[in-house]
C-alpha cells in the first residue's frame, strides 16, 4: 500500500502544475488580443477625442491626450456648415444622398441575387454553370476597368449623374456577390424539398416563397451587411458618375477635407470622418453576429 502511494502522488502533483500553465497561458493570449485591439482602435480614439477639441486644444495639446474642454461645434458644423466647394451646407444633404442610394441598391440586388442563386441552385437548365461563371467572373473586373464602358451606358439611358443612374451601377456591379452567396447557400438545402413540392402542385415563384426565403435569413443578412458597406463605402464610382447635388457622403468628406482654406479644421474634418462612418459602423454593430452565422451556414461554400 505505501508503494501504490509513492506511485500516485508524483501524478497528482503533476495535475496543478499542468492547469497553472494552460491559465497563465490563456491569461498571456488575452493580454496580446488586448493589447492588439488597444492597437487597432487606436486611429479611432485620436478621431474621436480630436472631434470633438478645439483647435487652440489641438495645436498646443497632445494628439493621443483627453480633451480638457469638450465641445460638439465641430460636429455641428460638418453636419450642416462645413463647405464642400462653394457650398457650405455640411455633410447633411450628401448623407441623405448616400441613404437614398444605397437602401433600394441594396433590396434590389439583393431580392434579383436571391432569385438568381435559386434559379442557378435548384432549377438546373443547359448553361447555367457558364452562366454563373461569368457572374462570377465580373465580381472580379476591377472598377476602373468599367468606368468608361458604364459612362457611355448611362449616357444613353439618359440617367447619368442622377442618382437612379448611381443606383443602377451599384445593383449592377452588386449582382454578382450577391448571386455568389445566394447561389452556394441555396446548393446546401436538399432538392427533395423541391421535388415534395413540385408534386403537391407548386410553381417557380410559390417554392421560392414558401420554401427558400423562409430559410434564407443568415444569408440576407450577409447579403444586405456586403452590398450596403460597399456602397456606402464606395467612392469612385460616386466621384465618377455623380453630379453636383447628388453626390454620396464620400464624395462630400473628400471635398470637406480638400477644399479648406485658412486655417485647416482637423476637429471638423476628423468628426465628418465618423459621421460618415457611422452607418456602416452602426449595421455591423447591430447585425455582426447574424453575418458571421450566415457566413458559417454555407454562404461561402459550394
Amino acid at each position: 500500500m505505501t508503494d501504490v502511494t509513492a506511485t500516485h502522488a508524483p501524478a497528482q502533483a503533476v495535475r496543478p502544475a499542468r492547469s497553472w500553465g494552460k491559465t497563465a497561458l490563456r491569461w498571456i493570449l488575452y493580454i496580446v488580443l488586448g493589447l492588439f485591439a488597444l492597437w487597432y482602435l487606436m486611429p479611432l480614439f485620436v478621431m474621436l477625442t480630436t472631434s470633438i477639441k478645439t483647435l487652440e486644444e489641438i495645436r498646443t495639446g497632445s494628439l493621443i491626450a483627453l480633451p480638457r474642454d469638450a465641445t460638439l461645434e465641430p460636429w455641428a458644423k460638418a453636419w450642416s456648415g462645413a463647405c464642400t466647394g462653394i457650398q457650405c451646407e455640411g455633410l447633411r444633404p450628401f448623407f441623405w444622398n448616400s441613404v437614398i442610394l444605397a437602401v433600394p441598391s441594396v433590396l434590389i440586388s439583393t431580392v434579383i441575387g436571391a432569385l438568381n442563386g435559386y434559379v442557378i441552385a435548384q432549377w438546373r437548365f443547359k448553361g447555367a454553370n457558364i452562366i454563373f461563371a461569368l457572374m462570377l467572373f465580373g465580381c472580379f473586373i476591377p472598377f476602373q476597368v468599367v468606368l468608361l464602358p458604364m459612362a457611355r451606358m448611362l449616357g444613353l439611358m439618359g440617367i447619368a449623374g442622377t442618382i437612379p443612374g448611381l443606383m443602377f451601377v451599384h445593383i449592377i456591379y452588386g449582382l454578382g456577390f450577391t448571386t455568389l452567396f445566394f447561389r452556394n447557400y441555396y446548393v446546401t438545402i436538399p432538392s427533395e424539398l423541391v421535388k415534395a413540392a413540385k408534386v403537391d402542385g407548386a410553381g417557380f415563384l410559390r417554392i421560392f416563397v414558401s420554401i427558400f426565403l423562409p430559410l434564407s435569413l443568415p444569408i440576407v443578412v450577409v447579403s444586405v451587411i456586403w452590398q450596403f458597406t460597399q456602397i456606402w463605402n464606395d467612392f469612385l464610382f460616386g466621384v465618377s458618375f455623380s453630379s453636383a447635388g447628388t453626390q454620396p457622403v464620400t464624395v462630400a468628406l473628400n471635398n470637406i477635407v480638400n477644399s479648406t482654406t485658412g486655417v485647416k479644421e482637423y476637429n471638423v474634418d476628423m468628426a465628418a470622418a465618423i459621421i460618415a462612418a457611422l452607418p456602416t459602423l452602426l449595421v455591423y454593430v447591430v447585425a455582426g453576429k447574424y453575418f458571421i452565422r450566415g457566413l458559417t451556414a454555407g454562404s461561402v461554400k459550394g
